[in-house]
């Protein structure tokens, strides 16, 4: 389901990354951004520290992408996301460097999921916002990262991933090639005036929005800021084009 049939506000297209190390900061965060955003994410360093019993204590206040990538061998993979939907999260990504094969099994894992009253979608995550150029050439990939990124997304089309876990730069390329239906959630977005940090690959959320951006994942602007909530406001604001 695209984006507008799915009629996101800009406050619901809203996704802010945990950057705190405990259960304790994050339940504190997510209480003061109820309301203010659409979801929040949670990696794989707090998931691992706080466990499967504080996402659903999460989810009673806010909805979760968990931000895990799974990449592993196509059974590991669809045995650890019938575990993690347990948890019923929003979104849910694996990586598609893991190739046809693991995609499919993890995409028959959320339908089966589905088909038993589950809300989880499966995203596929393309070329991580911190890699550039230089950066994948060190890897043995030739290249743009656009390019990869359009070549990821359209194996996770194929396989029947609900979208893409992209750079904001690729968001319009991934939409021509794979519809408007095929959802791409994007990191690396910085308001107006914020420091990049660790990542190469970063847009404001209005360009974002305007490149076709499904959802947006912002973070530290958010988390590390005085007031959280109007920092919040004021990106929601930005994205209100």
């Amino acid at each position: 389901m695209s984006a507008s049939a799915l009629n996101l506000s800009p406050r619901e297209r809203l996704v802010v990354a945990l950057d705190v190390p405990t259960a304790k900061e994050a339940l504190a965060m997510a209480e003061r951004l109820s309301g203010r955003v659409g979801m929040l994410k949670v990696g794989l360093e707090l998931f691992c520290a706080e466990g499967p019993a504080f996402v659903k204590e999460l989810q009673a206040r806010v909805p979760v992408f968990l931000d895990l990538k799974l990449h592993d061998i196509p059974t590991t993979v669809r045995r650890a996301l019938e575990a993690v939907l347990k948890l019923d999260p929003r979104l849910v990504n694996v990586h598609a460097q893991g190739g046809p094969a693991m995609l499919e099994a993890a995409v028959e894992a959320v339908r089966a999921h589905q088909a038993a009253g589950g809300r989880t979608e499966l995203l596929a995550v393309t070329v991580l916002t911190s890699l550039d150029r230089e950066a994948l050439a060190a890897l043995g990939h030739a290249g743009q990262p656009e390019d990869l990124a359009l070549a990821y997304a359209r194996l996770a089309h194929r396989a029947g991933c609900a979208g893409v876990v992209c750079s904001a730069w690729e968001a319009a390329t991934i939409r021509d090639a794979c519809g408007e239906s095929f959802h791409r959630l994007t990191p690396g977005i910085r308001p107006t005036g914020a420091a990049t940090q660790d990542q190469a690959r970063v847009m404001t959320p209005a360009q974002a929005l305007k490149q076709g951006s499904t959802w947006l994942v912002v973070g530290r602007p958010i988390t590390h800021a005085p007031d959280p909530a109007a920092a919040a406001e004021a990106i929601v604001a930005e994205m209100d084009i």
